[in-house]
């Protein structure tokens, strides 16, 4: 049997994007909980460093843990999941270099 994933995703979002856009983004992303099956938690946060210089914009970050690999593979293939993260990367400033993931043992 496999171990939990933690997987964390990092964004800097364009200035453009609003909190009420982000706000709508992170509701779609906790929706997935319901409609996948594996995922124990789902969380999301501003990041409130004020180590400006390290941070390159990061300012948004959420996370969802996974029972397994399987549960982790099930929500990376999911068309929902893929929808979902082609808006994200659509709003996240220089598209792909906007978004940082993460997945690690917690």
């Amino acid at each position: 049997m496999s171990a939990r994933i933690r997987h964390v995703v990092a964004i800097r979002f364009k200035p453009e994007i609003s909190e009420t856009q982000i706000t709508n983004l992170m509701a779609k992303l906790e929706a997935l909980r319901d409609h996948l099956g594996g995922i124990t938690d789902f969380q999301h946060r501003s990041n409130i460093s004020p180590e400006v210089p390290v941070v390159h914009g990061f300012r948004h970050l959420f996370w969802f843990d996974f029972e397994n690999e399987t549960a982790r593979d099930a929500y990376l293939e999911d068309t929902k999941h893929q929808a979902v993260g082609k808006q994200l990367v659509t709003a996240a400033e220089g598209g792909t270099e906007g978004v940082i993931v993460l997945d690690f043992l917690p």
